[in-house]
């Protein structure tokens, strides 16, 4: 079964503007678009926005909840864990807060005395430990997989990969300026795709390898290495990613 964009915005209670713009900044993609142009929500894509959703309430940023339920090692199960230990916290701070302005009300009407300290219980503005294990799980991790496949190699076989590595750099840049979507680009993204999951000690799902190439651009750590064999390759290859990880589903 498939949803139309308004019957999910509905569903949510969110609005349709909300989920183009997830839509176009590959958050959350529709699994189907029919020819007049309708987005076409699948079960899978309403569990997805139930993630993005809880994550969205615990404050993280849109950039930072791409990349973890992007990442390869993303796991639902464990995302949810985390995401309710978070959420009893914030009760039970919000509880606090509840019962320190119980207490100031009474305090002001001279009902009950209150120490300054009483006066600012509930106040938490310490890092939150399950959203540090949240972003170490899923977020830098994506990012550091490839220099830790390499540091675990020999000399010798960082060198070949290194090689082979920049070899397909090269060889894309060379195509950054025609179309994405092209023979060419595509046999190219293809080499690379079957590099990372040769080399990087992870299997990259299609959609995990469409996330990867988004990353490309949304972290400038990705894209200033990238873009050292020519400007504007790690846009060209987030989009032929794109296509590639679509096309072969």
């Amino acid at each position: 079964m498939k949803w139309m964009v308004k019957e999910v915005a509905e569903l949510v209670g969110i609005s349709v503007r909300t989920l183009h713009h997830y839509d176009k900044i590959g958050l959350l993609t529709p699994d189907e678009m029919t020819e007049s142009g309708y987005r076409l929500y699948s079960a899978e894509n309403l569990d997805t926005l139930q993630q993005i959703l809880f994550f969205k309430e615990l404050d993280f940023p849109l950039k930072e909840i791409k990349e973890m339920i992007s990442s390869p090692s993303f796991d639902r199960q464990e995302a949810l864990k985390l995401q309710r230990h978070m959420l009893l916290q914030r009760r039970e701070r919000i509880d606090r807060l509840i019962a320190t302005i119980d207490k100031t009300t009474k305090f002001e009407k001279g009902e009950k005395q209150m120490s300054n300290k009483e006066k600012f219980d509930g106040f938490d503005f310490s890092h939150n430990s399950y959203k540090e294990e949240a972003r170490r799980k899923w977020g830098d991790e994506i990012v550091d997989q490839s220099t830790a496949a390499i540091e675990n190699k020999s000399t010798s076989e960082q060198h070949e990969m290194g090689e082979k590595m920049t070899a397909i750099y090269k060889k894309l840049a060379l195509l950054k300026d025609t179309s994405p979507e092209s023979v060419e680009a595509q046999v190219g993204i293809n080499e690379w795709y079957d590099f990372l999951n040769k080399h990087t000690g992870h299997h990259y799902s299609l959609d995990a390898f469409k996330g990867l190439g988004q990353l490309y651009v949304d972290d400038e750590r990705f894209t200033q290495n990238i873009d050292q064999f020519g400007n504007g390759l790690a846009t060209f290859m987030r989009d032929a990613m794109k296509i590639y990880a679509e096309k072969n589903k």
